[in-house]
């Protein structure tokens, strides 16, 4: 192996380290097509009544909590990414949506995958596009913590839909 670490300058260390941020883009971008498509192949399963009124979340709720959080989370990757917004107020973010999901939840479920699909390729055509210094952009969510780009892309987005891709699953199977 030839030794070339002494020999890095900041710029170098800058510039590995966008690359390695641009990896990592790219494979949220992939990570979120396969949730994507994955939710595609789950959605034919899910009942076209949306289901009695319960404390337990239908497959259709869950539907709908996923077109909520998909477009959410876009919107925020985008924003904070393009430094429009370096402040989010998650907690009215998170209180508020309940009301948009029960308005979705009365639709049925082809358009629910229509709409959640249509948030998710305009984010990972966002991801596909944007660059290092876009997903290193950080913003505010509370006092003392802030998020990248990256990062919500990875865990409030990616992770969280992940999440709710086996919840969906594991209610199909009852």
């Amino acid at each position: 192996m030839r030794i070339e670490s002494p020999a890095f300058t900041e710029r170098e260390m800058r510039g590995f380290l966008d690359e390695v941020v641009d990896h990592e883009r790219l494979g949220l971008a992939d990570r979120l097509a396969a949730a994507s498509a994955r939710l595609a192949a789950l959605v034919p399963n899910v009942s076209g009544d949306p289901g009695p009124a319960s404390d337990q979340w239908t497959g259709h709720d869950i539907l709908a909590h996923i077109v909520v959080l998909s477009k959410f989370y876009g919107v925020v990757i985008h924003q904070v990414g393009s430094g429009k917004l370096s402040r989010i107020e998650l907690l009215e973010a998170v209180q508020s949506r309940d009301p948009a999901g029960e308005q979705l939840s009365s639709l049925p479920a082809d358009q629910l995958l229509a709409m959640a699909q249509r948030e998710h390729q305009r984010t990972i055509t966002y991801l596909r596009s944007a660059d290092s210094a876009a997903m290193q952009r950080r913003a505010v969510l509370y006092e003392g913590f802030s998020m990248s780009a990256a990062e919500i892309a990875q865990l409030p987005l990616c992770a969280h839909l992940e999440i709710h891709l086996d919840q969906l699953e594991r209610t199909l199977r009852r």
